[in-house]
C-alpha cells in the first residue's frame, strides 16, 4: 500500500509502519549465549528488556528478538529452548513499548508463539525456504514478514552474478508467499548481507543496491559489524566496526533502503538523520 510516494508496510496486532521519507531503525536483541557480537550480555529476561527499552529510547522503531546465533558455524539450538528464550522477552516488552517486535526465527512453530506472545514481525533469514510451515503461519496471523536471502544450502542453485541470484531467490521466495496467501504490503525484502556471501560479493551488493529496486518491495538491511566490514576497516572485533556499519546505513539509505537492523542504535541514528536531510534536499531539487 502507497500513500504520498510512502508505502505502509502492514505488520500484525493490527499495526503498520510508514516507509519512504524516513528511515527506521531495527535493534537487534540477542538473547544468546554465542551471538558473533554481543552473546550472553542480554540472556536473561531482565537484562534483554532493559537492553531493548534501551534502544527504543535511543531510536529504535522496531525490535528483533532472536533465541538462536545464525552466525557461520554456530550450534543448533533446541526449539523448545529458544522459545524459553525469546517468549518472555516478548511478552515483557509487549506491555511496555509502542515499538514494533521482531522474532527472528526460521522455525515456524516458534513464530506462532512469538506472535501469539506480543510480536508483529516475522523476520525469516532462509526466506521460507527452512520450514515448509512459515508461510501458512504469516499468512494466517497477517504478521509483517522479512524475507532475507541467503546462499546457505543453495549449492546447487545459486547464481554466480550477485544481483541475478537476489532476483532469483526472490521471485521464487515471493511465490511461495503468494500461494500461501501471504499479502503483498505485509512483505519487506532483505538481501542478506553475510550469509554465504564472500567480501566481494558483499561491496558489489552494495555499489549495485539499486538494481534490486526492480521488485518493488520495500528492503530492511542488516550490516551490522559483520565481517566484511571489518575486512575493509581493519578492525577485527565485531564491536569496534560501528563507525563502519554507519557508513554502510547512510550508503545504502541515499540507494533507497528503508529500514536498518542495527547493534549501536543511536551511532546508526545519527548516520541515517543525515542520509535523510540528504533525500529531503533532492526531494525539494526535484519539485
Amino acid at each position: 500500500m502507497t500513500s504520498g510516494g510512502n508505502t505502509i508496510w502492514q505488520v500484525g496486532g493490527g499495526r503498520s509502519l510508514t516507509l519512504g521519507t524516513q528511515g527506521h531503525l531495527m535493534a537487534i536483541i540477542n538473547v544468546t549465549p554465542d551471538s558473533f557480537s554481543d552473546g550472553g550480555r542480554h540472556l536473561s529476561v531482565e537484562a534483554a528488556v532493559r537492553h531493548a527499552l534501551a534502544c527504543v529510547e535511543a531510536g529504535a522503531s522496531l525490535l528483533d528478538i532472536g533465541g538462536e546465533s545464525t552466525r557461520p558455524g554456530a550450534e543448533p539450538v533446541d526449539p523448545a529452548e529458544e522459545q524459553a528464550r525469546v517468549l518472555p522477552v516478548i511478552e515483557a516488552l509487549s506491555g511496555q513499548t509502542d515499538a514494533l517486535i521482531s522474532i527472528d526465527t526460521y522455525r515456524a512453530e516458534t513464530a506462532r508463539l512469538a506472535i501469539a506472545a506480543g510480536a508483529h514481525i516475522v523476520n525469516d533469514v532462509y526466506g521460507l525456504r527452512h520450514d515448509a510451515q512459515m508461510a501458512k503461519v504469516v499468512a494466517d496471523t497477517g504478521a509483517g514478514l522479512v524475507m532475507m536471502h541467503t546462499g546457505r544450502g543453495r549449492e546447487e542453485d545459486k547464481r554466480a552474478d550477485v544481483v541475478e541470484d537476489q532476483l532469483w531467490f526472490f521471485e521464487n521466495a515471493l511465490k511461495t508467499a503468494e500461494e500461501a496467501g501471504i499479502a503483498r504490503e505485509t512483505i519487506v525484502l532483505d538481501p542478506g548481507f553475510g550469509f554465504a556471501k564472500n567480501r566481494t560479493e558483499d561491496f558489489a551488493l552494495m555499489a549495485r543496491f539499486e538494481e534490486l529496486h526492480a521488485l518493488r518491495f520495500p528492503f530492511l538491511i542488516g550490516t551490522s559489524r559483520k565481517r566484511f566490514i571489518g575486512s575493509a576497516t581493519g578492525r577485527e572485533q565485531p564491536s569496534d566496526r560501528d563507525v563502519g556499519t554507519a557508513a554502510t546505513t547512510a550508503l545504502l539509505r541515499l540507494a533507497g533502503a528503508s529500514i536498518f537492523r542495527v547493534h549501536d542504535v543511536a551511532t546508526n541514528r545519527d548516520a541515517l538523520r543525515i542520509a535523510d536531510a540528504v533525500l529531503a534536499a533532492r526531494r525539494e531539487t526535484d519539485v
